[in-house]
C-alpha cells in the first residue's frame, strides 16, 4: 500500500500546481504528448527518503470507525524529490517554455500543498525530447515533509499520509 500513498502525494502536488495556474499532469501517457498545444509540467516522484522501517516516532492512536478498532500512528520526517519536467510543442517555442517555467517558479515560491515544505528547486537547460518531438526542460523540487503511517494490531503498516493534510 506504500506506493498508493506516494501516488496520492504526486496527484496532490499536480492539483496544487493546477490551482496556481500551471498546467500539470501526474500521469501522462505518450499519446497525450502528441496532442500537446502548450507547455505542461509532468509531475513524477523521483525519490523518497522514508522507508517503512523508519516510522519510529509514536504519535498516539486514532479510532477507526470502519473497523471499530484503535490504530496506532507512527511518524517520521522524510524528504520527497519530485520531477516537474516541462514539455512544450516546438510551436510554443523557447519563449513559451520560459514563460511556463517562470509561472512554475512563481507557484513553487508560493508554498507547497499542506504538509509539504519546499527545500530546493533545480533546473536544467532547455533541450529537445526526440521521442516525443517536444521541447523539454528538466525541473526538480525537493520537499521536506512528515509522513505518518497507520499500523494494525500486529504491526503491519496499512498506508501512510502526509501529516498536516486534511484527510
Amino acid at each position: 500500500a506504500m506506493s498508493m500513498g506516494l501516488e496520492r502525494i504526486r496527484e496532490k502536488l499536480a492539483d496544487h500546481l493546477r490551482k496556481q495556474g500551471v498546467p500539470a499532469a501526474a500521469a501522462w501517457p505518450v499519446r497525450e504528448r502528441e496532442k500537446l498545444t502548450g507547455a505542461v509540467a509532468a509531475v513524477s516522484l523521483r525519490g523518497c527518503s522514508a522507508g517503512p522501517s523508519g516510522f519510529q516516532d509514536y504519535l498516539g492512536e486514532r479510532y477507526d470507525a470502519d473497523s471499530g478498532q484503535w490504530q496506532e500512528l507512527y511518524g517520521r520526517k522524510a524528504e520527497l524529490t519530485f520531477g516537474l519536467d516541462l514539455y512544450a510543442p516546438p510551436s510554443a517555442g523557447e519563449a513559451g517554455l520560459q514563460a511556463a517555467f517562470d509561472k512554475l517558479m512563481e507557484a513553487l515560491a508560493g508554498g507547497g500543498p499542506g504538509g509539504l515544505i519546499l527545500r530546493e528547486v533545480s533546473c536544467g537547460e532547455t533541450g529537445y525530447d526526440t521521442a516525443g518531438r517536444l521541447l523539454k526542460r528538466s525541473v526538480q523540487a525537493v520537499y521536506d515533509t512528515y509522513l505518518y503511517a497507520v499500523a494494525q494490531p500486529g504491526g503491519a503498516f496499512l498506508d501512510f499520509e502526509i501529516r498536516g493534510e486534511e484527510t
